[in-house]
Formats: C-alpha cells, sequence, structure tokens
C-alpha cells in the first residue's frame, strides 16, 4: 500500500494539486432547496438511475458523466465542484491524500451490516481468490491516524457498492468464441492476426493491467507481484509496448464506455478492453460481442461513493440519504441487467424477476428474453452469461485495479505510449 510521500507524489504527478480541508460548514446559508450535485462516470451516471432517484427521494439531482481520469481531476481538485463523487477504488488514494472526500459514518449507513464481505475483507467467500493490488478493505477503513486501512471502524473513506470483474470483449464474426477459463486468454490482445483492431482503456491504473495480463499471458515477461510492479518490470513491459504500437497494432484507446461500444460498433476493433455494460449494449444493438473469460483470472473493480469534503451539514444530510437509496435495490437491480453487482444483492433481488435472477447472478440460462438497461434484448432464451455465477466469478481474481507504489513512472511511460506514432516499417 502507497505511504503518504509516494501518494503525494502520485498526485502531483496527475496535476493534482493537495487542497485545504474545507470545513464542514463551509457553504452555509443556502436558502433554496438542494440540488445534489453527482460527479462519475457513464457506468453509473445513468438517466433511468437519477429519475429513478429523484422519485423516491423527492430531490433535485444532478448528474455530470465523464471520461476516469477527467473526473478524478476535477474532484481531486475542486471538492466544491461535486456532493457525492463515483467511480472506482484506484482513485480513493488521490481522492484521501488531496482531502478532497471526508469521512463517511458507517451509523449513517441504514444497511451497512448487510453489505457484503467482498467489500469488507477482500474475498466474496472463503474459497474466492483476493487477487493481487489494492483490495478494496485495504483502502477503506480509516484508521486512528488518518491513513486507509484494513482494521475495521466506524468511519469509511468511501461507500461500496457496485462491482465487477472485467476482461475484454471480441466480436465472434471475427474471431472464433473461446471456452470460458481454458481457451481464451488475456494473449488474445496482444495476438498478431487482430494488429490495427485491437483497443484499451485509457487509464493507466486499469488499461496497463490488461496489457500487463496479456503480456504475461503470452510468454513475453512474467511479473513478481503484478499489483505493484518494480521499476524495472514497468519498463520492460513498455519497452515492448511501444514497439508494438510501432508496427500499428493498437488502433486506439477508448475514455468511456460510449466510446468503447463506438470502436466496436464501427468495426475499428474486433477485441477491446471492456466494461460489461459497453458488451451488453452491442448485444442489445445486435453486435455479437463475446466478454471474455480468461483462464488467466479477471480484473477486478470496486465502485466507491464518496461525500466532498466541501458539503456542508445540509448537504451531507442529501448525501446520506442519496447512499442509502443506492443499497436499498432498485438500483442494485438496474445495475445488474447490465451485468454489474452490488454489494447487497438481496436488496436487489426483490427488484429482479426469477428469470434475471437467474441469469445474472447464478449463471443459469435464460429461460427467457433478458433486458439490458435500455429495454432491449441482450440475451435470448437457452443462453448463458459467459463465465458463470457471482461466486464462480469472484473466485477468479487476478488483480485489481490499483495506484501502484511506482503509479508516477506508469504515468509517464503511459504518456510515451499513447504518443507513439506508427513507424513506417510497421
Amino acid at each position: 500500500m502507497l505511504n503518504r510521500r509516494e501518494m503525494l507524489k502520485s498526485t502531483a504527478a496527475l496535476g493534482v494539486a493537495a487542497v485545504a480541508f474545507p470545513s464542514y460548514g463551509q457553504r452555509t446559508g443556502r436558502r433554496k432547496p438542494i440540488t445534489l450535485q453527482v460527479t462519475g462516470t457513464h457506468v453509473t451516471l445513468q438517466e433511468q438511475i437519477r429519475l429513478a432517484a429523484e422519485a423516491d427521494l423527492g430531490i433535485k439531482i444532478e448528474f455530470s458523466p465523464g471520461g476516469s481520469a477527467a473526473v478524478l481531476q476535477k474532484a481531486s481538485t475542486r471538492p466544491e465542484s461535486f456532493h457525492v463523487y463515483e467511480q472506482w477504488s484506484n482513485s480513493i488514494p488521490i481522492l484521501w491524500q488531496s482531502r478532497a472526500i471526508q469521512p463517511i459514518d458507517t451509523n449513517r449507513i441504514e444497511h451497512w451490516s448487510s453489505i457484503n464481505p467482498l467489500s469488507k475483507t477482500g474475498r466474496l467467500t472463503p474459497q474466492s481468490s483476493a487477487g493481487r493490488g489494492d483490495t478494496p478493505n485495504s483502502i477503506l477503513y480509516i484508521q486512528n491516524d488518518s491513513t486507509l486501512g484494513s482494521d475495521q471502524s466506524g468511519q469509511v473513506s468511501y461507500l461500496p457498492y457496485v462491482h465487477n470483474v472485467d476482461s475484454f470483449g471480441y466480436d465472434t464474426r471475427v474471431i472464433p468464441a473461446g471456452e470460458a477459463y481454458t481457451e481464451e486468454s488475456w494473449s488474445w490482445l496482444l495476438d498478431e492476426r487482430w494488429k490495427g483492431k485491437v483497443a484499451v482503456v485509457n487509464e493507466p491504473t486499469i488499461g496497463l493491467f490488461d496489457l500487463a495480463l496479456a503480456a504475461q499471458a503470452k510468454g513475453v515477461m512474467e511479473f513478481d507481484d503484478i499489483g505493484d510492479m518494480t521499476l524495472s518490470e514497468i519498463d520492460t513491459l513498455f519497452d515492448y509496448l511501444v514497439e508494438l504500437q510501432k508496427t500499428g497494432h493498437f488502433s486506439g484507446v477508448w475514455g468511456s464506455v460510449p466510446e468503447s461500444v463506438s470502436f466496436m460498433e464501427s468495426g475499428r476493433v474486433v477485441i477491446e478492453s471492456m466494461f460489461s455494460p459497453g458488451a451488453s449494449a452491442l448485444r442489445s444493438r445486435g453486435v455479437p460481442v463475446r466478454y471474455a473469460a480468461p483462464k488467466e483470472g479477471y480484473r477486478a473493480w470496486h465502485g466507491v461513493m464518496c461525500l466532498s469534503s466541501a458539503c456542508n451539514e445540509e448537504e451531507a444530510d442529501a448525501a446520506y440519504r442519496y447512499m442509502n437509496w443506492w443499497l436499498s435495490g432498485r438500483a442494485g437491480a438496474i445495475m445488474a441487467r447490465q451485468g454489474y453487482y452490488i454489494s447487497i444483492a438481496d436488496k436487489a433481488r426483490e427488484y429482479l424477476d426469477t428469470n434475471e435472477w437467474g441469469y445474472w447472478y447464478d449463471g443459469k440460462a435464460a429461460q427467457g428474453p433478458i433486458l439490458g438497461t435500455d429495454g432491449r434484448v441482450v440475451a435470448t432464451e437457452g443462453q448463458f452469461r459467459n463465465g458463470g455465477s457471482y461466486e464462480e466469478r469472484f473466485k477468479r481474481i487476478a488483480v485489481w485495479n490499483t495506484v501502484m507504489t511506482n503509479y508516477e513512472h506508469t504515468l509517464t511511460r503511459w504518456g510515451e505510449f499513447l504518443s507513439t506514432q506508427v513507424s513506417e516499417r510497421g
């Protein structure tokens, strides 16, 4: 886990300046009703979520979705620009060190005791692989010295809510479907047969691990700890990737789920890093995308919902209502329909029919059409979700989205990778 000095260096590398911790009542004297400002990505900031929350809570809510890097930089430097921040656990060290977020009191989370073990211990079941890198529990609890750690306390840095395991998607019209956990492999991202038709996510705490898993699976190199690479390992990996970039292997990088959908739908790529909502959206549009279950294991992530350090008491009250609403079931069911899980699954089950629960959570064959969040069919009768059940997936974590000790160096090399032009010989 990063110490304070290392994390502050990383924050500076992002262009994120440390800010003074605002007082709790900084913005007082508000006369008009609060409009809850929620910043995050397109993954969770969906219109049907906003409308459902407004209807149930009776408050005005405004969503500001964007690419992961952009929203993190904005939130880290301008805590007054949001009340609630939604993203992934790899953003927590930066948000906490920049003092952009304040502690969340678990006594104010109505169903805290029902949140599943994945968030609190790093494992969904005792038999599950914990995976390398920043497991969610390791950056969840606020310790006595105000650092983050795994020792349980009554204050947390984030509310654990949506989570999933990620891999890559591929177009089965071009790439023959492989068998889950035995044939599908991260190495496919580096297969010469797909040269010029490959994309990865533009995020050094996410896309880096997709490429590292691919390089390791292809036999290019081995990592002592893929969740905390050494400087030498990072350089060896990027030296290889830069040379590959020069040959035109990669078509590009994407920064948001809609962009990843566009890449595949347009035919620009046939295989790419992908999040589950992107794969579901493509299938609903008639593009036969298979979301891989790699034999080497998944890259896992945990969603975080954070409270701005600039919130006054009235704003914080609205934010807590919104956070509690997310764990009450309705939002969890919407997330299930795009292939994501929620930290209190039993609540979501109340809003899913038997067919939906069986398909998304139990890994059973669809008994009839399965609809995505947009109301379009994403699976037909008899189809299985590749990778199996919730528990089966979370047994196979290879690494979590992580801010590594040498994160600053990865930023430099990631920038070099992105800026490399295709050479004539490529």
